[in-house]
């Protein structure tokens, strides 16, 4: 009778436990879900809304003679015919201009912001607190404001020096690297600040000029920022399309955003599925520079916002 009753208890407090064992798992999750997982629920939903119109593109671009206002099926059709297409058209002359244009803008603007992040981060002069003022003044304007003014400026230049006139790349990128002074000498400037000025003092003790602790000290300290500049100046002048407009005007000096547009102005006969090829291959540059500063992008971004 005993052994019956103490054998009936222990079931009694298996089943308990189990029942316990339960509620806190059904409880964890519940917790889990509200706490943490619907942030993934999110992203998942975020990233099918984001990979759908680029996997559309994608199977536009292997179909021949494909539209992208049908019910067309994706990756119903396999075939390279519009990307082979695209060497029949002035594409390449267009990609070739635009990863000129975006190259040296991207290297002038990091140069030129370099340089005035570090005169007024370790410099003190009559009108610095001014000028930095100003500087954030203008960035509030966007530059396609001054597209008139710009076009009317480049229109007199044309008269007295030509390369610097109307269809000239080197005006257009003359006209990126002035616009781009202001927002990004505030982005370097909070990163150079960060970087000690004992190591300044320290060159100068050892006889190093402004110039060679710039050079050879200050700039590989701040390559994170330099890359996240770089890279988002590269993206704005490759895919900048109302400067370029006003700025080119021959088929064989437009850069890709151009070029791209005169394919897609009339819809009625728009070559898609070029347009489409065309895309997925202006896309390569952009994805493979990325991938390459990757490594510096966050470090670049986050470590010049906690100083100022």
């Amino acid at each position: 009778m005993t052994t019956a009753s103490t054998s009936q208890a222990a079931t009694t407090r298996g089943a308990h436990n189990d029942q316990a064992n339960n509620t806190r798992h059904s409880m964890s999750a519940g917790r889990w879900m509200r706490e943490l997982g619907w942030r993934y629920v999110v992203g998942i939903l975020v990233t099918i809304y984001c990979l759908i119109p680029l996997l559309y593109v994608l199977s536009v671009s292997l179909s021949p003679g494909a539209t992208l206002t049908g019910a067309n099926k994706l990756f119903q059709h396999f075939s390279l015919e519009n990307f082979q297409a695209l060497g029949q058209t002035t594409y390449w002359q267009w990609i070739k201009n635009s990863l000129i244009v975006s190259s040296i803008t991207a290297i002038g603007t990091v140069l030129m912001g370099a340089a005035a992040a570090y005169a007024f981060s370790r410099f003190r002069f009559r009108g610095r607190r001014g000028t930095l003022t100003f500087l954030l003044l203008v960035q509030m304007f966007p530059q396609m404001l001054a597209f008139v003014a710009l076009f009317l400026l480049l229109l007199a230049l044309q008269d007295v020096f030509p390369v610097l006139g109307l269809d000239s790349r080197l005006a257009l990128i003359c006209v990126y690297l002035g616009g781009a002074l202001g927002s990004n000498t505030f982005l370097l400037y909070g990163f150079f600040n960060t970087v000690p000025r004992e190591l300044d003092e320290a060159a100068e003790i050892d006889g190093a000029s402004h110039a060679q602790t710039f050079w050879t000290i200050i700039m590989p300290l701040v390559i994170p920022i330099l890359a996240v500049v770089g890279l988002l100046s590269f993206i704005a002048s490759f895919s900048d399309f109302v400067i370029a407009r006003v700025v080119l005007q021959s088929e064989s000096n437009f850069t890709l955003a151009v070029g791209m547009y005169n394919w897609a102005a009339d819809e009625r006969v728009a070559p898609w599925g070029l347009f489409a090829a065309g895309a997925v291959v202006a896309a390569i540059p952009v994805i493979v520079l990325f991938q390459y500063l990757q490594k510096y992008i966050v470090s670049g971004l986050t470590a010049g916002a906690v100083k100022g």
